[in-house]
């Protein structure tokens, strides 16, 4: 059988978290933050939640 790479759960790294707060800060949108970090948007949403930086809700 193959060996399968799953990608979860991964730790965040400091430079993730650095690009996080760069990306809330100009007012991008969740689904623009996640897609630039290669994460899903809940744990975008979750990390930028219990770090404290508040994300665009874009309308």
């Amino acid at each position: 059988m193959a060996e399968v790479f799953a990608r979860h759960k991964q730790p965040w790294t400091a430079d993730e978290l650095s690009k996080l707060r760069i990306l809330a800060g100009k007012g991008k949108g969740l689904k623009e933050i996640a897609k630039a970090l290669k994460r899903t948007e809940e744990s975008t949403r979750d990390r930028a939640r219990s770090d404290g930086i508040g994300i665009a809700k874009l309308r």
